[in-house]
């Protein structure tokens, strides 16, 4: 993945989330000017059933927030991101980066840690369970809507019925005929608009789908630049992290060694020879403190590693149980 460049000249290895947010924002503007061009024929559909169709509209409100919301929050994951990338001084990690702040930290000082994708995995779970909400109101506002079309179709039908059984029977045939007419004008005029709550109820899903949609994609591409960034070093620390963590004890022996082995071949005094003995003693207990000290950080990788895979577990289980 290549990083962006910011105007200060500072390498960017997430990008901000603004490109979905001004896709949510342009749609919506579109169905506000579709709305208003079909006011007139909005505003009778919507008097049919005010209650319904008002709940329908509360609940479409509450799905644009909570689409806004998931993609806004993705701003201060990046920003805590780029500027720790960038060697800034970061504040507190967002809630949802919390668990990944150490791999984080070692990535921008050049390596990674064991267990990353793992964390990344509840990431992601995370990222698509705070969508669920939703998917679910998507089905609520289709549901509403035929809620109000049977709502609509029973009170048609009790009306028509009681057309019927007010006529008056054993009259003339063409005056029944006149009556009955004339008796279901008032149900049948209304039966188009018992089908309002489903057109508002329909729409209000599409809406509700396509902010899902732009939320999902903003959130798959953090997700991925955020594992392409973390896991780019992975190699880098396979081939040189041992290295690296015991260069500085190795380079200690190293030098206390070629330190006595002149001073062997030299023949020097006995207060240099002891001088060198004692470096390299130093050097090798330092070496031998730091092996120990990264045997140590293992296990501790290790422990937090198969720690993170069991909470995993419990939420796929938990994610699992939920959609069954």
């Amino acid at each position: 993945m290549a990083a962006r460049e910011t105007g200060e000249g500072r390498r960017e290895p997430l990008a901000r989330p603004g490109i979905y947010l001004g896709r949510m924002l342009v749609f919506l503007i579109l169905v506000g000017f579709l709305a208003f061009i079909l006011f007139k024929q909005i505003t009778p559909a919507f008097l049919a059933n005010p209650g319904l169709n008002g709940l329908i509209l509360g609940v479409l409100l509450i799905a644009v927030v909570i689409a806004f919301g998931q993609v806004v929050r993705l701003f201060r994951e990046t920003t805590y991101v780029n500027a720790v990338a960038s060697g800034a001084q970061a504040k507190r990690p967002p809630a949802l980066l919390a668990p990944l702040a150490p791999m984080i930290a070692a990535r921008a000082a050049g390596s990674t840690l064991p267990g990353t994708e793992g964390y990344l995995d509840t990431i992601a779970a995370r990222l698509d369970e705070g969508r669920e909400i939703l998917r679910y109101i998507a089905g609520i506002l289709i549901l509403l809507g035929l809620l109000g079309t049977f709502w609509g179709l029973i009170d048609t039908l009790s009306a028509v019925g009681g057309v019927i059984k007010g006529m008056r029977g054993g009259g003339d045939a063409g005056v029944m005929f006149d009556e009955l007419k004339s008796g279901l004008a008032v149900p049948l005029s209304g039966i188009g608009l018992a089908f309002s709550a489903s057109l508002f109820g329909l729409a209000s899903s599409l809406i509700t789908g396509f902010l899902e949609l732009q939320a999902g994609q903003a959130h798959a591409r953090f997700h991925n630049e955020l594992q392409d960034w973390l896991m780019s070093g992975a190699a880098a620390a396979e081939a040189s992290g041992p290295a690296v963590a015991t260069g500085a004890g190795a380079q200690d022996l190293k030098e206390a060694v070629d330190r006595l082995t002149a001073m062997v071949a030299e023949g020097g005094s006995s207060r240099a020879a002891t001088l060198a003995m004692t470096n390299l003693a130093e050097g090798i207990q330092g070496l031998v403190q730091h092996m120990r000290a990264e045997q140590q950080m293992i296990r501790d990788w290790v422990e937090a590693q198969a720690n993170r895979e069991r909470e995993l577990k419990q939420v796929l289980d938990r994610l699992g149980r939920e959609r069954v």
